[in-house]
């Protein structure tokens, strides 16, 4: 009986550590800095205090990130999360929403994308946009491909462009199912080998930048697979930043990763190290399915 009092003091003592570890997370979660490493040594795209607002709504908040060389990079989130916004800001294609406006700077291996002087058509062949939904145009297949080579300048002759058209058909995996059938329409196509050719459709300008904007959400598991094989190969060539809001996705595809969470980026970092270890609460809540 006489140890009582000590017991009763180590009882004590214990649940106020873990009512100050709660309240340490509580903090934590309630945080809304980003967390992690949003920076690399050799960026390809650079990103800092960017602010994007549809009318009154503030959809992206301060966000900071750079977008490695030869990297790709999955933004993940909760649906109206911001990371659309976001990878859509990266290429100035919310300049055709109206009432949208951002502030901030965006720079493309040092040059401000936003600067007065910057031509946005040159500027989206740099950074090339592949969206959620396969949208070839209403040509053939060659012509999808030869389209912007030619309004671009990208070849002078028709055994250049031919050239431009069968390497980028290669490189999306898709020359040896369609070289007998250029002519025909791209719409004709599966929705897998629709999205891969509007895949190639992007390499054929000579992008810096692939932004993918959910590129699999339509498809089915088997063009799914082959999708994100490809991504996998053009990583080695092309700075990649990929949407998703498949976790499983984002572990495959990417070496690092960035959360998203109402509008503010919570938590930049290795792909692996995200999904084993995150460091916000709220990534793991996200992770651990919580919410999301």
């Amino acid at each position: 009986m006489a140890d009582q009092p000590g017991v009763a003091a180590m009882e004590t003592g214990s649940l106020e550590f873990r009512g100050a570890e709660v309240d340490l997370v509580d903090e934590r979660r309630e945080s809304r800095e980003t967390v992690g490493t949003p920076f690399v040594d050799d960026a390809r795209m650079t990103c800092r205090d960017v602010n994007v607002h549809y009318g009154d709504n503030h959809a992206i908040k301060n966000v900071s990130l750079d977008i490695g060389r030869e990297q790709v990079l999955a933004m993940i989130g909760p649906s109206g999360c911001g990371k659309s916004t976001f990878l859509r800001a990266l290429n100035r294609m919310n300049d055709t929403i109206d009432g949208c406006r951002m502030t901030g700077e965006i720079k493309l291996d040092g040059n401000d994308i936003y600067a007065k002087d910057m031509d946005v058509v040159p500027l989206r062949a740099l950074v090339g946009m592949v969206f959620q939904k396969p949208n070839p145009f209403p040509k053939s297949i060659f012509d999808n491909i030869a389209y912007g080579v030619r309004i671009h300048g990208l070849a002078e002759s028709k055994s250049e462009i031919e050239g431009i058209v069968e390497h980028s058909l290669k490189r999306a995996g898709l020359w040896e199912e369609v070289n007998d059938r250029l002519r025909q329409p791209g719409t004709g196509l599966s929705g897998g080998q629709q999205q891969r050719l509007c895949i190639a459709r992007t390499i054929a300008v000579s992008p810096e930048v692939i932004l993918m904007d959910e590129p699999c959400s339509a498809l089915d598991p088997i063009a799914t697979a082959r999708v994100e094989d490809l991504i996998n190969e053009l990583g080695a060539d092309y700075t990649i930043a990929i949407v998703t809001h498949s976790m499983q996705q984002a572990a495959r595809v990417s070496q690092r990763t960035a959360y998203f969470h109402l509008g503010d980026l919570l938590e930049v970092g290795p792909t692996d190290q995200i999904f084993t270890n995150p460091i916000h609460p709220l990534t793991e809540d996200y992770i651990t399915g919580r919410f999301g």
